[in-house]
């Protein structure tokens, strides 16, 4: 299986892992989109259970209210009936007070029955429209439920789809490619993109240039490399205009430090160049100058001999002179 083959099948099998991989996410996401509803639903029937209870006690209360109602009602009649069959003022007197309590009982039984039954009748209100929320609560997540089964049946049925695609690719490859596969997973889990091009040198997965003798070997294209960065599989890819890259005249990329003060020589400001240009020509006028100089001072030196001379001429002939005169 030639090199240019196995980029091919990668290529393929990474189009497969990439929409299985989505696919198991959202089979594992899915059922958390009922969550919420089915949340809402317990937080309505523990409602329910509360206003229930709630209500059943109030029942009993209710009950209980009634019977004693019915003890004082039937104590006060008790008591008026026995006022025809008394004898004595002592007798009367207990009755009257007999009735005169039953009665008042009676009065604050019957209204405290009043008021709780009152307030079991809005219980009850309440109890059946939270019944009828449950209900319809129930009714629209079991469509839900259903719904997504559906959904989750047909993620898994493309998954069996896509797990058959990948094991036909992945039976293409040698034996000797089984730790490059299992890598190819791991690095598609995490990019979602486990094989890039390299283009001017650089990879188009992370944006870094690469070492110019590694960018070679991934151009010549003789062994599975991965970047040096992100850790994905790498494959040349020509560049617009069909140039092939060379980089073997392309040192390594470095940062500032790496160049010595010998490669920015020649890239001497323009302040600079005016300066030394300036320097030079001072230099030009003081060599000027002191040929001047030194021509002045060997006219100077050549006036000061032929001076000389002429006056050792005159002090001759001056001596000539008198040696006439004394002869």
């Amino acid at each position: 299986m030639n090199m240019e083959n196995v980029i091919d099948s990668l290529k393929k099998l990474q189009d497969v892992l990439v929409e299985r991989y989505e696919l198991e996410k959202q089979l594992s996401e899915a059922p958390r989109q009922l969550d919420t509803q089915e949340e809402a639903l317990a937080r309505d029937r523990r409602e329910y259970d509360k206003k229930n209870n709630e209500y059943n006690e109030l029942k009993s209360e209710v009950e209980h209210l009634r019977s004693e109602l019915d003890a004082a009602t039937s104590l006060k009649e008790s008591a008026e009936n026995s006022m025809d069959n008394i004898t004595t003022h002592r007798e009367y007197e207990a009755l009257d007070k007999q009735i005169a309590e039953a009665t008042e009982k009676e009065k604050v039984t019957r209204s405290k029955l009043l008021d709780q039954m009152n307030e079991l009748s809005k219980k009850e209100s309440e109890i059946k429209e939270k019944e009828k929320l449950i209900q319809s609560s129930e009714e629209i997540l079991n469509a839900q439920k259903n719904s997504l089964n559906a959904q989750l049946t047909k993620y898994q049925k493309d998954l069996d789809s896509l797990k058959k695609r990948e094991d036909e690719i992945e039976g293409s490859f040698d034996e000797n490619f089984g730790e490059t596969i299992y890598k190819f997973h791991s690095i598609i889990r995490r990019n979602s993109e486990g094989i890039v091009s390299v283009r001017n040198g650089v990879c188009s997965g992370c944006h870094m240039i690469l070492p110019a003798q590694f960018a070679n070997e991934v151009r010549d294209g003789a062994d599975i490399l991965f970047c040096p960065y992100c850790s994905r599989i790498l494959f040349y890819e020509e560049v617009e205009g069909g140039n092939i890259e060379d980089f073997s005249t392309l040192e390594e990329t470095g940062s500032l430090a790496d160049y010595s003060d010998v490669d920015f020589e020649d890239d001497i400001p323009l302040e600079d160049e005016i300066d030394e240009s300036e320097s030079e020509i001072d230099d030009e006028d003081g060599a000027d100058e002191s040929e001047n100089e030194s021509e002045g001072d060997d006219d100077l030196d050549s006036y000061d001999e032929s001076d000389d001379e002429s006056d050792e001429g005159e002090d001759e002939s001056d001596f000539d002179d008198d040696d006439s005169d004394e002869v």
